[in-house]
């Protein structure tokens, strides 16, 4: 009789296209480790501010492949003919909040770059998820746009990773985005210090970005930022006479992007300047990625770095 290994766990959910195996093969040796002190439910490879082991139980979650067969439920197994693992009050690593923004603007997408922004961002939440709860933590994702549309609750365990897909992939762009307020909203809701992860275009104003993450850093979570712009809007590259469609309640516009592309620019580039520099502050990781490049390569690529960072402490 065979344990059910982590791999045959990952076939179980890999029916949605979110969970690209190209993407996932690239990061599967990789982590992504907390920088900081969190707050979780398991001493493991992030720093906890708990010291020692409770012997509250806390949850059950599936066996993966290494785990320690001590902590088996043989009851629970008896019941439900599966595998489940015991974890107590100070045994998951971390919790992680993805904060995924399906705000109108998300729906834009050049003939430069293989899919909108919003699809990409998909694969960015999908193959993230992945990664934590590969590594034994749990995720939640929250779907915004003005405000809280939809709100996974953090679990781990490779089903779980399938609903998350599953929203995503019925999740319908509507409204403007207001990413300080869901940052102060998740500020409010999570309890236990963790990691917060936004990925959005960011389209609102520098301040009421910085606001957020004040809120988040005060509230002592680690957060992390991925910025998801199309290539056309970070080299404006439009010539002649074009209708720009108007997103998130704007008019449409005619005019002669010639005229506009030098002020575009740098009204862009000082925004992104803006939001760095926030990010750089309150010790932030931002990390920008235009929806040309490949997804495997953008996230490998912040995951190693990252990798480095935290060794180097």
């Amino acid at each position: 009789m065979a344990l059910v290994s982590q791999n045959d766990a990952t076939r179980k959910t890999s029916l949605s296209r979110y969970l690209d195996p190209k993407i996932l093969n690239r990061v599967d040796k990789l982590e992504l480790g907390a920088k900081a002190v969190v707050e979780g439910f398991m001493a493991g490879s992030h720093r906890s501010p708990y010291h020692g082991f409770s012997v509250e139980f806390a949850q059950h979650r599936e066996y993966a492949f290494g785990d320690d067969p001590r902590h088996l439920d043989w009851k629970l197994y008896a019941k439900a003919g599966r595998y489940f693992i015991k974890q107590y009050e100070v045994e998951t690593n971390f919790v992680a909040h993805i904060l995924h923004d399906a705000s109108e603007s998300m729906l834009y997408g050049s003939a430069k770059a293989p899919v909108k922004k919003l699809e990409y961002a998909n694969f960015l939440t999908a193959a993230l998820a992945y990664l934590i709860v590969r590594q034994t933590d749990a995720v939640g994702v929250g779907v915004f746009n003005e405000g809280l549309a939809r709100y996974i609750e953090a679990k781990q365990s490779f089903a779980h990773i399938h609903r998350i897909c599953h929203e995503l992939e019925n999740t319908t762009p509507s409204k403007k985005t207001d990413t300080g307020a869901i940052m102060h909203e998740f500020a409010d809701r999570i309890k236990r210090r963790g990691i917060v992860v936004l990925v959005s275009d960011l389209l609102d104003t520098p301040e009421h970005i910085l606001d957020g993450l004040n809120h988040l850093r005060f509230a002592r979570h680690e957060v992390l930022v991925f910025h998801i712009m199309d290539p056309y809007e970070l080299e404006f590259p439009f010539d002649g006479l074009i209708k720009f469609e108007g997103l998130e309640g704007y008019e449409d516009v005619l005019c002669q992007p010639r005229m506009l592309r030098k002020s575009y620019l740098e009204a862009l580039n000082k925004h992104i300047l803006s939001v760095k520099a926030a990010c750089e502050r309150n010790r932030v990781d931002y990390v920008l990625i235009n929806t040309a490049q490949p997804l495997e390569i953008a996230l490998t690529s912040f995951l190693q770095s990252r990798a480095l960072a935290r060794v180097r402490r």
